[in-house]
């Protein structure tokens, strides 16, 4: 099993582990999904996949019924997504994604963050070479009662780059223009994802020292505590590997 694998796995059930944050970035999520497409789950595959992610991480359905219902009606929140880049501690990429009504709170809030832990917000653009756009796709194994064969050879046609698994999680790997036909795919053969998003995975890892790390992983845990951010990417070497 790869190490990166592994990482990936520990960071998305670490993060998906928080509730109330998750249900948060869910129903933004689902406002997003709403104003791109309308509250139609069956039209709108975006809102499909939001309703497997909240489904996934346990979100009742009534609160799900509430964020379709709320982003569709006249006073809906007008969400927007943000970007951010960044540097932390010995030279470490952070690629912040964020959701918002306000983007001047927003930035300002993401600039606190960084100066406090003396790191540097850059330019948009800037780190677009470290970090490869991915659809990630995380499903219990116990979900694929086809031969594994037959399994593997489905998703490959669906797009995978990569199937990983241990006992428990398979996690599907497909480039960023073949996230669509994966989740397709999926639909089709009536397999239930506990997943399904986009993430910006690093091609080159830095390695810091033991204080720095600590650092990196302060501001981390300060950015995602941050309600406007939905996802925080980095390059730092996992200190577990």
């Amino acid at each position: 099993m790869g190490r990166a694998f592994e990482y990936r796995k520990a960071s998305k059930m670490a993060r998906w582990d928080k509730m109330a944050k998750t249900f948060s970035k869910i129903g933004k999520d689902i406002a997003l999904a709403v104003k791109a497409g309308g509250p139609d789950p069956d039209s709108n595959p975006a809102l499909r996949r939001c309703i497997q992610n909240a489904k996934g991480a346990n979100m009742p359905k009534d609160n799900v019924d509430r964020a379709i219902k709320k982003a569709s009606g006249a006073e809906a929140e007008n969400y927007e997504e943000i970007t951010y880049e960044g540097y932390g501690q010995g030279g470490v990429a952070f690629f912040i994604e964020c959701t918002t009504n306000n983007p001047t709170r927003t930035v300002a809030n993401v600039r606190a963050i960084f100066n406090k832990f003396d790191g540097n917000l850059g330019k948009n653009g800037e780190l677009s070479f470290i970090f490869d756009r991915k659809g990630i796709f995380t499903l219990d194994k116990s979900k694929v009662t086809m031969d594994w064969d037959e399994f593997e050879m489905e998703m490959i046609d669906g797009g995978a780059e990569d199937i990983e698994h241990d006992d428990e999680i398979v996690m599907i790997t497909t480039a960023f223009e073949d996230f669509g036909a994966m989740s397709h795919k999926l639909e089709e053969l009536g397999i239930e994802v506990n997943n399904a998003e986009l993430q910006r995975i690093p091609n080159n890892l830095k390695t810091v020292t033991d204080e720095q790390a600590e650092i990196n992983l302060k501001m981390l845990d300060r950015f995602e505590e941050d309600d406007d951010v939905q996802n925080v990417y980095h390059n730092m070497e996992n200190e577990e590997e």
